[in-house]
């Protein structure tokens, strides 16, 4: 498969790593801090080189507008761009007209996308039962430029939608008494972490903690590469989780 890389910092570099070692070819990089070589500074369409899917892994201020250009562009994309809304109307837009797929996600960990179910499964119960204060705690190195995470505010929108009854959300430092029951989404920023995530349940007799961490780059950028593969034929806009459905129903291939 022919693949094009947007944005080629520390995870398009892995990606391109990952995507070689299962035999595919990066025929195009577009980067706007690239100085010379093959890279290109824009995102030319005209410069995709037949590619059939591309990665957009940039900034939250540049992410829309490119995924809306390589659809129309007529090439799939997969993005993991974080700290923008997921949810557009543009880029909806653009993969109906052009008849191409999207995967679009904060996380593309494997774990992360099992440990998101197990999360939800543990809201319900824990939630159902009672007496419980759900909340996520996230841990990234300081060179993060979001906080929360996107990962942090999907899982905590996953136990608030568990729990039922319209949950609140309260993220960072709240400005008053958090009420019970309410999801609480705290963020620490410091050293070289990659990304550690604990869901937890805290009642007045015990706590209960779920935690998925990060050992690196490579996890995340198979989890792209894998969602290439299975958007590359697909129409729509679609999240991480109908790819690990996939996965799962097929045996877990790799």
């Amino acid at each position: 498969m022919n693949l094009a890389l947007v944005g080629y910092g520390r995870m398009g570099r892995e990606v391109e790593a990952v995507a070689a070692r299962r035999g595919h070819v990066v025929v195009a990089v577009f980067d706007p801090a690239s100085r010379g070589g093959r890279m290109k500074r824009r995102l030319d369409p005209a410069g995709l080189a037949g590619a059939e899917v591309a990665f957009e892994f940039t900034a939250p201020q540049a992410a829309e507008a490119n995924v809306v250009a390589l659809l129309e562009a007529g090439v799939a994309v997969v993005c993991g761009t974080t700290g923008w809304p997921l949810a557009s109307c543009a880029i909806r837009t653009a993969a109906r007209r052009s008849g191409r797929g999207a995967v679009l996600a904060p996380n593309f960990s494997l774990g992360m996308a099992l440990f998101s179910e197990v999360a939800a499964e543990a809201a319900r119960r824990f939630l159902a039962a009672g007496g419980y204060d759900p909340f996520v705690v996230e841990f990234h190195h300081r060179g993060k430029k979001d906080a929360p995470s996107g990962t942090a505010q999907a899982l905590a929108a996953a136990v608030a939608a568990a729990g039922g009854e319209n949950r609140e959300v309260v993220v960072g430092v709240p400005s008053g008494p958090v009420e019970p029951g309410a999801v609480h989404v705290a963020s620490v920023r410091a050293g070289h972490e990659t990304g550690t995530h604990t869901v937890g349940f805290d009642g007045e007799n015990d706590v209960v903690t779920l935690t998925h961490r990060t050992r690196g780059r490579a996890g995340l950028a198979l989890g792209a590469v894998l969602a290439a593969e299975w958007v590359r034929k697909r129409r729509g806009v679609h999240g991480f989780d109908r790819v690990i459905a996939d996965l799962v129903r097929g045996g877990g291939r790799t």
